[in-house]
């Protein structure tokens, strides 16, 4: 699979040949679908908590006689009918969300979204990508001329002060290769890969 090699410039004059296992794959909807959903119900914490009517404070009193008034008989405010009252069912805060996803999944999954990035010309591949200060000027200066105004940038070992320069950048993201998710891939309109980039993920994935 040859890839776009793009200059500093965002000009793209010649081609990188990759993996056609991690970027020559067929596109599986079905199955990018269950990656991603499984990354964010992965990612919940789960401690949101509810309460039963036995753990609401409310007092046990019956609020008013049982015949003659024309309401509803209650016997007690904390009836989950009652504004205030306890719930029927309630969330609990040891409730897990995590689904499983078996590893050979997984990376068909990410093969599939990187193989359609590339289909769709999202994906660019870049000789080197680094900085010698943490400049985000000088950053968002270079991704202006590049043509790249929301990317998600990967490299193969992260460069600390590119990753400084991208803190205060709201649509650019600055991960490593052992960093990177579907969600985050999907997310960004365009993404940048190093050299380096590519022949850890060939290695790691293909």
């Amino acid at each position: 699979m040859e890839l776009k090699l793009i200059n500093e410039q965002g000009q793209a004059s010649v081609t990188h040949n990759a993996s056609d296992a991690l970027f020559g794959r067929e596109y599986n909807e079905a199955l990018v679908h269950q990656i991603v959903v499984a990354y964010q119900a992965n990612a919940r914490s789960g401690n949101r908590a509810q309460k039963d009517r036995e753990q609401v404070k409310h007092s046990t009193k019956k609020p008013f006689r049982q015949k003659g008034t024309g309401r509803a008989r209650a016997g007690m405010t904390s009836s989950p009918l009652w504004r205030g009252g306890g719930r029927i069912f309630p969330n609990s805060p040891e409730e897990n969300f995590s689904q499983k996803v078996n590893r050979k999944m997984y990376r068909a999954g990410y093969a599939a979204i990187l193989s359609q990035l590339a289909r769709e010309g999202r994906l660019a591949v870049i000789e080197d990508f680094s900085f010698e200060a943490p400049k985000t000027k000088l950053l968002a200066q270079k991704l202006k001329g590049m043509g790249l105004d929301s990317v998600l940038v990967v490299t193969a070992v992260l460069d600390e002060n590119l990753y400084l320069a991208s803190r205060n950048l709201p649509n650019v993201l600055v991960l490593e290769v052992s960093e990177t998710d579907p969600l985050s891939l999907i997310r960004f309109p365009k993404v940048l890969l190093t050299k380096g980039a590519v022949a850890k993920m060939e290695e790691m994935l293909a």
